[in-house]
């Protein structure tokens, strides 16, 4: 019986020797993550709301990169930089802390546009602007991905018609003349929105196409795009003391619903990580 008890003892004893406070236990700390960051520029198809970056940020980059939608609705590569956007997104590139920074551009949707504060020559200005671009993103010390614009859905007699196709030719030789990696979003969506045809394309929308809308897409010929004070939904219900930001929820065949920017924001990162094997292992497909 002593000799039990004895044996209790030393085994109590092993497990108090064993089990000391935390606080005097070795400690090993963990090593500093190293995070990817990813900057994304552009206008509306790639903007909060109307666009497919957030969604990209938020289904296809991991926890372990830092994803900023830095897209803005209206603009061009010309006026992006004129009201000061660009200077923020290259002060944001140069945040020091992370392994690498990556600056996504797309532009062309506004170049393309008749407002005289928007509009670039595609030949000269255009390229301009961004090779101008890929330089100054390379001395703030991050890496530059060029994107072609994300196609319209507009059809004739079935086909697509496809206006951006010029704007993309400048990006695509942009990116040759410079050597950044290219996304070649206006080539894969224009695919993606021939094989929908007219009618199902309508689901990338905002929002959804009126009875006659939807009557000549059965055709296989969209209507032209409603003016801006019909196309616009009424604005949400705010309170005194809650969100009183409004983002124009609108039909047309050029922005994206929740449906639509999902849909892109695949495609973009499949065609991110093709052209950036080295962001692979941060995207989810």
């Amino acid at each position: 019986m002593r000799r039990v008890a004895l044996a209790v003892a030393a085994g109590l004893a092993l497990v108090g020797a064993t089990a000391a406070p935390a606080a005097q236990r070795p400690r090993t700390d963990a090593p500093p993550i190293r995070a990817e960051k990813i900057i994304l520029v552009g206008d509306s198809t790639m903007a909060p709301g109307s666009g497919w970056a957030s969604m990209f940020c938020a289904e296809h980059v991991k926890s372990s990169a830092a994803c900023l939608n830095l897209g803005r609705g209206g603009r061009s590569t010309r006026s992006y930089r004129q009201e000061g956007s660009w200077a923020i997104a290259l002060a944001e590139a140069r945040v020091p802390g992370y392994a690498r920074t990556y600056v996504l551009i797309q532009f062309g949707h506004n170049d393309q546009s008749s407002a005289p504060e928007r509009w670039t020559d595609r030949t000269t200005e255009f390229p301009a602007n961004l090779r101008r671009y890929v330089v100054e993103v390379r001395a703030a010390g991050a890496i530059p991905v060029l994107i072609t614009p994300l196609s319209r859905r507009d059809f004739k007699a079935g086909k697509l018609q496809n206006t951006l196709a010029p704007w993309a030719d400048e990006v695509r030789a942009v990116a040759k003349a410079t050597d950044t990696p290219l996304v070649d979003l206006n080539a894969d969506s224009a695919a993606l929105v021939q094989r929908m045809g007219p009618v199902e394309a309508m689901s990338l929308a905002m929002t959804a196409p009126l009875p006659a809308e939807r009557a000549a897409a059965k055709t296989g010929t969209t209507l032209p795009p409603r003016p801006k004070d019909e196309a616009r939904l009424p604005d949400v219900p705010t309170t005194p003391d809650g969100p009183h930001g409004q983002i124009m929820r609108k039909f047309d065949y050029t922005h994206l619903g929740d449906t639509g920017a999902r849909t892109v924001a695949r495609i973009v990162a499949d065609d991110l990580a093709k052209a950036v094997p080295a962001l692979r292992s941060q995207l989810v497909p």
